[in-house]
């Protein structure tokens, strides 16, 4: 089932996120067959505020450790996280329900 991983950074963050990054990368290849898609959040000047990952996992627990276990968020980078069931509706500019 797909989840939806919202997180959004701590104000000012921008250098603890730099640091994080490249774990960051490698925990998400490592993980990449698990992900349906994922990418950084951008603020009015296109600078990184947060992200969305959209992982398809069993159940919202494995989802759950998933976003728990990012390097951003055991770093400590994230204000906030919220994991959700996800249902795909488009896809590529096409419907897909």
């Amino acid at each position: 089932m797909p989840f939806a991983i919202i997180a959004l950074d701590k104000p000012h963050a921008e250098a603890l996120r730099a640091a994080l990054k490249p774990a960051h990368l490698d925990y998400l290849t490592a993980r990449q067959h698990m992900m349906l898609a994922g990418g950084a959040l951008l603020d009015a000047d296109g600078q990184p505020i947060g992200g969305l990952i959209v992982v398809d996992t069993d159940d919202l627990q494995t989802a759950q450790a998933f976003a728990r276990e990012d390097p951003f968020n055991s770093g400590q980078l994230f204000a906030s996280v919220e994991v959700m069931p996800w249902r795909q509706a488009f896809f590529d500019r096409k419907r897909t329900r």
